[in-house]
């Protein structure tokens, strides 16, 4: 009869890298983009160009966060470009009529707030899956925005408070990148640090398993479509603060540009799992592709093959090498 050994511990080092590969991977591959276009280009690490960045990725990185938590919860939301347009849309009519700006700015977040409930109602009261609920939504709400436009842009006029949002800075940096990095701020801290964000990971874990343990699992379901909603009217107010109008034409293929750097970060299609860090830096990533590659004077229609490609290499490096087949060499236990 053998003699019993316990299992010695790994190493301090390899453990580290096991528990946070998939956002050391993102890290490392963002980096690398970073380091390649700075190189290929002689624009891209100045000032103007990274400050322009961070302001046209905050829209992508507000909604990012929050479909951070639709994954996570097993689900996901394709209508949140359609919700930006319609929102877009909306209060730059609205604003036409000379409504002040920050009673339209908290109606339009309201309007997000309602359209992303009902949603969520659908999925989880209803039981019919998040795919089927969001593309409708996405064909009614751009729907809904080409109707009320008629497909004209609508200018927004005389309105410099509301402006400052989208065009703004403060110390320097943008108004949209602060309001961005709250978001972000917010969301790590809910997700990692509240109640509500330990039963949404339950949830997206085994739904089932935490409704027995009295986990209120449908509301936790549906609110997360509440947030989305949230979150795609405020990058839509940002839209239109920053363009100076409102199009029904805003925000095309933006809902795929979210769930994107949403899998790129490390947060699993499949829920459980998710990390709001992996998210920055995958809208980053994201963002950083776009216009490294518009600065390499790279034609406009090969920019989405090329943006595709390294996504698609990038996530594939994610869930391959850093997580099933990468290991460190450790001792093996007795």
């Amino acid at each position: 009869m053998s003699a019993y050994t316990e299992r010695q511990k790994g190493s301090p080092v390899a453990d580290f890298f096991a528990e946070h590969a998939q956002v050391l991977s993102i890290a490392f591959f963002f980096l690398a983009c970073c380091a390649f276009f700075a190189v290929t280009t002689d624009t891209f690490m100045t000032v103007g160009n990274i400050l322009n960045v961070v302001r046209q990725a905050a829209p992508i990185l507000i909604v990012a966060v929050a479909m951070t938590f639709v994954i996570v919860t097993g689900g996901i939301d394709l209508s949140v470009g359609s919700l930006v347009a319609l929102i877009n849309a909306v209060a730059a009519i609205v604003l036409s009529m000379g409504v002040p700006w920050p009673l339209v700015v908290v109606a339009m977040l309201a309007l997000g707030a309602l359209i992303g409930f009902a949603q969520g109602w659908f999925v989880a009261y209803q039981a019919i899956p998040s795919f089927i609920v969001t593309l409708a939504g996405l064909s009614i709400l751009r729907g809904l925005a080409l109707y009320l436009t008629q497909g004209y842009s609508i200018p927004i006029n005389n309105v410099p408070g509301f402006f400052k949002i989208g065009r703004g800075e403060i110390l320097g940096i943008p108004v949209p990148a602060l309001i961005a990095i709250g978001v972000a701020l917010l969301g790590y801290a809910v997700i990692t640090t509240t109640k509500y964000g330990r039963q949404v990971v339950a949830v997206g874990s085994n739904m089932e398993a935490a409704r027995r343990v009295g986990m209120p699992a449908k509301w936790i379901v549906a609110s997360v479509y509440l947030i989305a909603g949230i979150a795609s009217a405020l990058a839509g107010l940002l839209i239109a603060a920053r363009l100076g109008s409102g199009s029904s034409n805003a925000a095309v293929g933006f809902e795929l540009q979210v769930v994107a750097a949403v899998v790129l970060g490390g947060t699993s299609l499949m829920g459980g799992r998710g990390t709001i860090l992996g998210t920055v830096l995958g809208t980053m990533t994201i963002a950083v592709i776009g216009n490294g590659l518009i600065l390499m004077h790279i034609s406009p229609f090969f920019t989405q093959i090329v943006t595709g490609a390294i996504i698609l290499l990038a996530i594939w490096l994610n869930t391959r090498i850093f997580t099933a087949n990468f290991r460190f060499a450790t001792r093996k236990a007795r």
